[in-house]
């Protein structure tokens, strides 16, 4: 068994901020007695490769240096739990802690009073080996003819799939948004991304995507502006989505928006920055074991920063299978 932290780099988190600033916050950790062993992912999905193989290697505790991306492919590296070295002690944790260099960093901000400075926070936690439990959110998915996908794991004959994650997964109008600005207008920073949501608004949908949660018994196939299942609080850095989450309640946060008109959602997204956008009468939120979908074909999907295009099938929760430094 390796005792040391084992992390996986994104130098080009953040529009290159990652690689501007990592170097000194390694070198930080280290002078703090932290024992990190370093490897720098290169292309979309080579994160996952790397936790995968440093679990192999015997290594337990990862730290993410990047953004909410860089999280998410370490998480879907190391689940499903691979295989257990020989000889390692039962029930010995993975542990995640973080070095938020990337764009949102929005899991991290579930700990961080407003204004704090995320890189001092995260380093003091690791210095202090400050850590707790964190469920992580499984979405199961029917596998669809063309390329795969970053980080998704496959199941052979079912034809399912899977992918983890621990800030949030969300459809609808929110998707649409992250969508656009990744596939269009990433290179335009936080211009790109208001000049998505105008477009977004532009093309507004109000799709029927019908799902059941472990507290109902019919599917909901009423029209929805988004929908969101959440882990944590905070998405897309500092918008305060779903006040309520619990990152170890073992539940999944459930968002919904019905459909609002666009100079209603225009005239209030400024509420999703304080949490009141959950006052609107068209916002419900549930905390819920499961949920199913039964959606006809897939649909553009944010999950913890990045857009995926995937058939939905069903949601549900692995508590507690994580620590997160925080």
């Amino acid at each position: 068994m390796e005792t040391g932290y084992f992390a996986v780099m994104n130098r080009a988190a953040g529009g290159g901020r990652c690689g501007r600033l990592a170097d000194a916050a390694l070198e930080k950790l280290r002078r703090g007695g932290i024992e990190v062993e370093i490897a720098e992912s290169r292309s979309p999905g080579h994160g996952c490769e790397l936790a995968r193989a440093a679990y192999a290697r015997g290594f337990r505790r990862f730290i993410a240096f990047g953004g909410d991306g860089t999280s998410y492919e370490i998480v879907n590296g190391l689940f499903p739990v691979p295989r257990r070295v020989a000889g390692e002690p039962r029930g010995e944790p993975i542990t995640l802690a973080f070095q938020p260099l990337g764009t949102g960093n929005s899991f991290l901000r579930d700990f961080t009073d407003q204004g704090v400075e995320q890189v001092g926070h995260a380093t003091e936690a690791l210095l202090s080996d400050r850590s707790r439990p964190c469920d992580v959110l499984r979405l199961t998915y029917k596998r669809e003819s063309g390329p795969e996908q970053t980080g998704l794991k496959q199941k052979g004959p079912a034809q399912t799939g899977t992918l983890h994650y621990i800030n949030l997964l969300s459809i609808g109008y929110s998707a649409d948004v992250a969508a656009l600005t990744n596939r269009r207008l990433k290179g335009w920073g936080p211009v790109g991304y208001l000049l998505s949501i105008m477009i977004g608004l532009y093309r507004l949908r109000r799709p029927m995507l019908p799902l059941r949660t472990s507290a109902q018994n019919e599917f909901d196939r009423r029209a929805h502006l988004f929908l969101a299942f959440c882990n944590s609080k905070y998405t897309g850095g500092r918008m305060l989505l779903a006040p309520q989450a619990d990152i170890d309640d073992g539940l999944v946060e459930y968002v919904r928006c019905g459909p609002i008109g666009r100079l209603k959602l225009l005239r209030n997204l400024h509420k999703l920055y304080d949490g009141t956008f959950m006052e609107l009468p068209a916002v419900s939120r549930a905390a819920v074991s499961r949920v199913e979908f039964d959606l006809d074909g897939p649909v553009d999907v944010l999950v913890d920063g990045e857009v995926l295009h995937l058939h939905c099938l069903q949601i549900d929760v692995l508590p507690a299978a994580l620590r997160v430094v925080v």
